[in-house]
């Protein structure tokens, strides 16, 4: 028998993007395995001839999504596809939050604004401001955050949203992000690594999708409380035994309390650059599930 394949699955712009991209699948063939980078559109590619599909920089997807979860179920047809595809739709809109929150996971509270109801431009303020989003999105796109007393500004937003179609999110703007976002990354339900990462939204009221992302990540020891708070978000997954890969990203509430600002399961950066263990560590992950068979 040969070794088994693995698809590192990208897409045509991403792999261009993607830093870790070569490192992780050198560190998947110095494991043993046969690993290739492949865009998860590209022409005809055959699913069915690979062991494992590792999804990573796909980060088109929030912008194509009924064609990425089509894919996404396609592919978990003809071969084992992490994390798997039921996850991947889960993840992919961040209603998810209500979830957490009703399983009693610290999440940033959040109010939902349904494309067709009724919006109150006042109530979209607060002490700290405010920040609106889309509930599908990735990278901070069509996000920006507002300054108390600018709810008229963050309605417009929050309409202009609403008029495409789209679902929107309305967050308290949390002023001890200024010390930083954490991101915690997990491998197989496991603790790996973390960083933490400068602000990205600096600027009140502008929606920039251009920011370079992740400004000033670090590595980064969680205290106790974040490890407790990631490990609920996790376990009020669905399935979370079939997690390969997760990320929590964390902030301080006003008590000094992390909290949930969201669960990335899909694609998001593990950070494997910063973290050569961590880059150890996804790729026994990628071999061990090969082995269990799952």
């Amino acid at each position: 028998m040969g070794a088994a394949r693995v698809a590192v699955v990208t897409s045509k712009g991403g792999a261009d993007a993607d830093a870790d991209l070569p490192l992780l699948l050198a560190a998947l063939r110095d494991a043993g395995l046969s690993a290739h980078a492949v865009a998860w559109d590209a022409d005809r590619p055959q699913w069915d001839g690979f062991d494992l599909a590792v999804i990573r920089s796909t980060w088109d997807y929030a912008d194509r999504l009924p064609e990425f979860l089509a894919w996404a179920d396609a592919t978990a047809e003809v071969t084992r596809l992490r994390n798997p595809a039921p996850l991947v739709r889960w993840n992919s809109d961040k209603r998810y939050l209500l979830e957490l929150a009703r399983d009693a996971v610290p999440v940033v509270p959040t109010r939902f604004l349904e494309p067709g109801g009724s919006l109150d431009a006042a109530a979209l303020d607060g002490p700290h401001g405010v920040v609106v989003k889309p509930a599908v999105s990735s990278g901070a796109r069509d996000t920006a955050r507002y300054e108390p007393g600018r709810g008229a500004d963050a309605g417009r937003h929050a309409r202009m949203l609403l008029d495409q179609g789209r679902t929107a999110m309305v967050q308290p703007y949390l002023p001890l992000v200024a010390e930083g976002e954490r991101a915690l990354v997990f491998f197989g339900g496991t603790f790996s690594h973390a960083i933490r990462k400068q602000p990205l939204l600096t600027e009140a009221g502008l929606i920039d999708n251009f920011r370079v992302p992740h400004p000033g990540a670090a590595p980064y020891e969680p205290s106790g409380a974040e490890l407790r708070t990631a490990r609920a978000a996790l376990a009020a997954v669905p399935a979370p035994g079939d997690l390969l890969f997760a990320r929590v990203d964390l902030a301080l509430d006003e008590a000094r309390e992390p909290v949930v600002m969201e669960l990335e399961l899909i694609e998001p950066n593990l950070f494997l650059r910063i973290n050569p263990q961590g880059l150890e560590r996804f790729a026994e992950a990628v071999a061990a599930a090969l082995a269990a068979g799952r």
